[in-house]
């Protein structure tokens, strides 16, 4: 039984693993509901089962601020914060940082059982997502930019909010002036707290582009250890832009595919791998000094053109015989315009082409009006004849017809 209920949550897509890991779990930890914050899972961060009153669902923010305050490889029970009310839950944060967490947990049968399939798990989740295939790519593009959008809406409303509170508080006509100046430190230190929520969560987003290169050196090492090559590394300017995190694990796994292929060739003796940005784009270089046999149409190629082609990137080879191999990738950080001639179909006029383009670039609804020139209510009714032409009934969903009617990379 433990072994295929294992089995059933290591084979479930992303999305699911939560649903199978609670039914594996909930004869050894009964629970009313189960969060995951895998950081290295960018399309699906956060997963959860058995969210029945709205309260249940955890937020990204409140599983970070509950893993913070923890150790990697420590398990127990505490109160945690879900919804504005202390709840108990179980924890439990894997080596790779990953924090597991059971609501309203019953009597538990075997804690170190728990963290021990838990630890597998999430190693299993850290190498799905690090394997960065075409599809997951291509969805994790999507989940960005709708999230992105979310998050600045979010700090946007609630900062205009709490900013007036504080101008309301600190006017010098209100009485007890005790009073005014308690609620007055509590508004500003919501604020900061809010900031520094929405700073970690845009840290989640992107990743520096010279701590992304870091990660690399630190998958490609394994890789190299036991071969006589000579891995040279140029790294990229420490004040390039920062990519979104599901182009810096699409570069490291196309990097990484690409370091297996040119390995694979006889008499390499050395491979330099160099990044660098252009405020537009990742460019990736990888080259070496083996026999030049390699061609676009080499099988080991095939996952890595699928994996630049799921970000709108390119690519290009060129092989000498005899003096080595050269791989160039240029992968776009933004996300590609969409094309109304190309998708004849949508019936979009031009005012709402216009607003789906800016959607899938993850602006917000107040950013989408200034650039256009009109006001929010006017976008929202742009927004609702753009989703009843596409058939769809959400901005994500929007966004991922568009994305999958993408222009050419220019």
């Amino acid at each position: 039984m433990l072994l295929a209920g294992l089995t059933d949550v290591l084979a479930a897509p992303l999305p699911e693993v939560a649903t199978h890991l609670s039914a594996l779990l909930a004869r050894y930890v009964p629970h009313s509901t189960l969060a995951i914050l895998a950081e290295d899972d960018v399309e699906h961060p956060t997963k959860q089962h058995g969210v029945t009153p709205a309260s249940d669902l955890l937020t990204f923010t409140e599983l970070d601020a509950v893993r913070t305050t923890l150790d990697a490889g420590s398990t127990g029970v505490q109160l945690i914060q879900v919804g504005g009310t202390s709840r108990r839950a179980f924890t439990a944060v894997a080596e790779s940082g990953a924090l597991l967490v059971l609501l309203d947990p019953g009597p538990i049968v075997s804690e170190r059982l728990v963290m021990q399939l838990w630890q597998i798990v999430a190693l299993r989740i850290r190498q799905r997502a690090s394997e960065a295939s075409p599809d997951y790519l291509t969805q994790a593009r999507v989940a960005s930019s709708v999230r992105a959008e979310a998050i600045t809406e979010l700090a946007d409303h609630h900062s205009a909010v709490l900013d007036a509170l504080v101008a309301v508080l600190r006017s010098t006509t209100l009485d007890d002036r005790a009073a005014r100046q308690t609620a007055t430190r509590l508004a500003a230190s919501a604020l900061v707290q809010l900031r520094t929520s929405t700073d970690r969560v845009r840290t989640f987003n992107e990743e520096p582009v010279s701590q992304a290169f870091e990660r690399l050196q630190d998958d490609l090492r394994p890789l190299v250890k036991y071969r006589d090559i000579d891995v040279q590394f140029i790294e990229p300017p420490v004040d390039g832009r920062a990519l979104p995190s599901e182009v810096a694990h699409g570069a490291r796994a196309v990097v990484r595919g690409a370091i297996l292929a040119l390995v694979d060739q006889p008499a390499i003796g050395k491979v330099r791998v160099q990044w660098d940005c252009d405020g537009r784009n990742l460019l990736i270089d990888v080259r070496d000094d083996g026999p030049g046999e390699l061609s676009v149409d080499s099988a080991q190629l095939q996952p890595l053109a699928q994996r630049v082609l799921a970000l709108n990137g390119e690519w290009s080879l060129d092989a000498t015989v005899g003096w080595g191999t050269e791989m160039s990738v240029v992968l776009p950080l933004d996300p590609p315009p969409v094309r109304a001639e190309e998708n004849p179909s949508w019936d979009l006029r031009p005012r709402e082409l216009e607003v789906l383009e800016h959607l899938a670039t993850g602006q917000r609804y107040r950013s989408i009006a200034a650039s256009m020139g009109i006001s929010e209510n006017t976008v929202k009714f742009h927004v609702s004849k753009v989703f009843r032409k596409l058939g769809v009934g959400s901005r994500a969903e929007a966004v991922a017809i568009a994305f999958e009617h993408r222009a050419p990379f220019a």
